[in-house]
């Protein structure tokens, strides 16, 4: 794809006239977003374009008889402003100053074929009352980043993004179907962000008819509607943008390349390269993310926040080599790494040595917990795999164990969840799921997800282990 092809942005930071901003050497023009004071990557790569990775060794990508290239033309799903936006968040959330919550629906999204509002705004409404307890008990900013409006392209999963319906012949107009319903979502989501749904004096419209989550989530919505009551007698009204407005950001894996590179511009204002299918970015772990393969060089050369997905087969040497690839200039919120397939027993024992080398490398990055993998096979004769919740608890309890013993920052959460109740794939929580349940609800076409009830009571737990790191912080001040 030629420069001369690419969108144009014309984006500003919020203090375009400062000496260390990019953007005061380009034309303002009428039409500008404003955003954050973010810290600006330097420019992108030497030898680096967007179709660089095509020089690459490739692995698990479908070969198109045809290719399709009306993508490149299309408007940008994101903007570049918005992602340096959450590129400064995450950054914060690397000094332990905000906290991520990582979630939507699993890595086809649910399927093309059932795709609708519904369930797009009944995830959304749970992400937000998540949000709402974590901010309640860390007393921290939460980074609201959706699994949502671009998860139908997994690479593992060959079937929505890939092929036809009748075939296993790879379908690059799929592509177009995948943006159509991309920008589609997004549009739902900025407008359920916006639009009032997520206002916090709704905070108690946002229950979703759950049982015990749901009473124990009402009390708590009680408590914050009347200190809103409160900080509007004090002169802060409930339509301030703070309180009538929610933040969001949207994220995926970065595995079918062609797509990415279609929707790869070049921002004016800055200089760099961004992926504008999505905010964030992030490699699994296998087959695709050699050192020297098509993903890395793909995502060496692009600006937005990136993710690094690691199990407890990860090399601490190979890991300390791909960060360096990835962030050349150490800057905060540039790197998540993805703590995934590890177990709680496993996680104690790899964590501590991954944390030593890369903090002993003077690499900044922001640490989160993806307990949702490790899955085993579903019993009833579903063709399909779960996992107890129990398990889910104890590795996000051994995630911040680790934090507290190494004195790092536990910097959020990774989940595939939904919105909707009836859905049982996890077995237990509160919502007491049995093996024999599974076959009434299980409507995952990749890995399971949590139900809104037991993805609430996983929000309660990490809440209370936030509160409890804030009081040991204040203790700690009191004490020096």
């Amino acid at each position: 794809m030629s420069l001369p092809k690419l969108l144009q942005f014309n984006f500003f930071l919020s203090n375009p006239n400062s000496a260390n901003s990019q953007h005061s050497i380009v034309p303002k023009n009428p039409f500008t977003v404003e955003c954050r004071q973010a810290a600006v990557p330097p420019p992108f790569p030497e030898k680096w374009i967007d179709n660089s990775w095509g020089t690459k060794k490739t692995l698990q990508l479908p070969k198109y008889q045809n290719q399709v290239n009306d993508i490149e033309e299309f408007p940008p799903l994101v903007t570049p402003g918005e992602a340096r936006s959450l590129h400064d968040r995450l950054g914060d959330a690397a000094f332990g100053k905000a906290f991520l919550l990582q979630g939507g629906g699993d890595c086809s999204e649910e399927g093309l074929k059932e795709f609708n509002g519904d369930r797009i705004r009944d995830t959304f409404s749970i992400l937000l009352q998540m949000a709402t307890l974590l901010m309640f008990g860390g007393q921290v900013p939460i980074i609201k980043v959706a699994r949502m409006a671009s998860q139908f392209e997994n690479t593992s999963y060959k079937r929505d993004n890939f092929n036809g319906d009748e075939s296993r012949i790879p379908d690059p107009h799929k592509m177009i179907k995948t943006y159509g319903r991309s920008a589609a979502t997004l549009n739902l989501l900025r407008a359920l962000a916006t639009g009032g749904f997520a206002s916090m004096k709704r905070i108690t419209q946002w229950n979703l008819d759950f049982a015990e989550m749901g009473n124990r989530y009402q009390d708590l919505a009680n408590q914050v509607d009347e200190a809103l009551g409160f900080m509007e007698a004090a002169g802060v009204p409930k339509e301030h943008p703070v309180m009538a407005r929610a933040e969001f950001w949207t994220s995926h894996e970065c595995s079918l390349l062609p797509y990415e590179q279609s929707l790869t511009r070049f921002d004016l204002a800055t200089g760099l390269y961004y992926d504008c299918s999505a905010h964030m970015l992030w490699c699994g772990e296998g087959a695709t993310r050699q050192l020297d393969g098509a993903q890395v060089e793909f995502l060496r050369g692009i600006s937005n926040p990136l993710g690094i997905k690691v199990s407890d087969k990860m090399d601490s040497r190979e890991l300390v080599k791909l960060i360096d690839i990835l962030n050349p200039a150490n800057l905060p919120g540039r790197i998540t790494i993805i703590i995934s397939r590890m177990g709680s027993e496993k996680l104690r024992v790899k964590l501590p040595e991954l944390i030593r080398a890369v903090h002993g490398s003077k690499q900044i990055v922001t640490w989160i917990c993806d307990p949702m993998n490790g899955s085993i096979k579903a019993p009833c004769g579903l063709n399909s795999t779960t996992r107890p919740f129990d398990r889910v608890l104890a590795e996000v309890g051994a995630f911040f164990d680790v934090h507290d013993q190494e004195g790092s920052h536990p910097g959020g959460i990774h989940l595939e969840m939904t919105g909707a109740q009836h859905v049982t794939e996890w077995i237990g929580g509160s919502c007491m799921v049995t093996s024999d349940d599974l076959s009434s609800g299980y409507r995952a076409h990749c890995n399971p997800r949590l139900n809104a009830s037991q993805s609430l009571e996983l929000a309660f737990i990490v809440a209370e282990r936030l509160k409890h790191r804030r009081f040991r912080g204040c203790s700690h001040q009191h004490s020096n």
